[in-house]
């Protein structure tokens, strides 16, 4: 019994040993190739001229300060936009106040009760003065309304709702808007939108032809 524990106690201590040969072979590997490293990085260095250092580190000097001033402008178009644009919610929301006062005035136009009566005249009156003293408060604050009606259709400023049959204009022309668009200096606030012109189809083109042709005789 004692000789098998003791061959056990061999065994065991042979298997340590031969790992820590290993881990000792795997360690001493890495030292070198680090020192190979180092040694290859100290001979390129010993190439180099003294020139060629100075003049590496002054590239990277000018790296260094070309990116400080891309942050600095950076920087300084962010803290201008701030100030610039910094009412631009505040402006969105503000044109609610158009929206339902146009809004109104075409719920009283169209009101058959009042139709025609000085009070809806008067009325309308009161809604196109606060209407341009709404417009002028805005332009003060550099928001103006987009051009629309007879322009070309410009996705930057116009959406398109919808198509109406017009031969009397160029495909594509603005001829009626539906919700006025309005921007902050040059940027866009909310687009108009509004409906374009189209050729007429060609059973509406046989149609007319045939109303031509009746009325002429």
């Amino acid at each position: 019994m004692e000789k098998e524990e003791k061959n056990n106690q061999n065994l065991k201590s042979e298997s340590l040993n031969d790992k820590e040969k290993k881990e000792l072979k795997k360690n001493n590997s890495e030292d070198q190739k680090n020192n190979e490293q180092n040694i290859d990085e100290k001979d390129e260095q010993k190439k180099q001229s003294p020139e060629e250092i100075i003049l590496e580190l002054e590239e990277k000097l000018t790296r260094t300060f070309a990116e400080m001033e891309n942050q600095r402008r950076r920087y300084e178009k962010e803290k201008e936009d701030a100030y610039e644009y910094g009412g631009f919610v505040f402006a969105k929301e503000a044109l609610a106040l158009i929206d339902n006062l146009e809004r109104s005035k075409d719920i009283l136009k169209n009101d058959e009760k009042l139709k025609n009566t000085d009070a809806l005249k008067k009325t309308l009156e009161h809604f196109d003065i606060i209407y341009k003293d709404l417009i002028s408060i805005f332009n003060k604050n550099n928001i103006k309304p987009i051009e629309s009606i007879n322009k070309k259709l410009d996705p930057n400023y116009h959406q398109a709702m919808m198509e109406i049959e017009d031969d009397s204009k160029d495909p594509g022309t603005i001829i009626k808007e539906i919700q006025k668009g309005f921007l902050l200096k040059d940027r866009l606030l909310r687009p108009s939108l509004v409906g374009v012109s189209k050729k007429p189809s060609k059973n509406e083109e046989k149609n007319e032809e045939i109303k031509e042709n009746s009325e002429d005789k």
